[in-house]
């Protein structure tokens, strides 16, 4: 499956202005793909995930890898392939920003400046992940 990474962009940003990292992720790669669920029903699979896991930032994941977690889940249909996929997910954020933690990268949340660019990087690996 080929995403147009522009449109994945474009989706993020705009969602990224008034939803959490986890929607912002799960909605932009789930409708970039076309697949078939209702907006409605992204942000009930992804709002517990925002700030960390229910606004806790305090050693939660990031919102953006578990959205990009749960839409790799929605968009692959191998099981294998999907626990392959999160693995490397969770480890190319990782390295890229030395940690998954939304409190040591959004400072307690006191500093979202980075987390816009956090689930674009993580969605166009996604992207990248489904056209293998």
């Amino acid at each position: 499956m080929k995403l147009d990474k522009q449109i994945l962009e474009e989706k993020i940003r705009d969602y990224r202005t008034f939803k959490s990292c986890s929607e912002s992720t799960l909605m932009g790669l789930c409708e970039t793909a076309e697949y078939p669920i209702s907006q409605a029903e992204m942000v009930k699979l992804g709002c517990g995930f925002a700030g960390g896991i229910g606004g806790t930032f305090d050693e939660g994941t990031c919102g953006a890898v578990t959205g990009a977690i749960i839409a790799n889940g929605l968009l692959n249909d191998d099981p294998g392939k999907i626990k392959a996929n999160a693995k490397e997910i969770f480890n190319t954020f990782k390295e890229e920003y030395g940690t998954v933690r939304c409190d040591i990268i959004s400072k307690n949340g006191d500093d979202k400046s980075t987390c816009v660019d956090c689930c674009v990087f993580i969605a166009n690996k996604v992207a990248d992940l489904l056209d293998e």
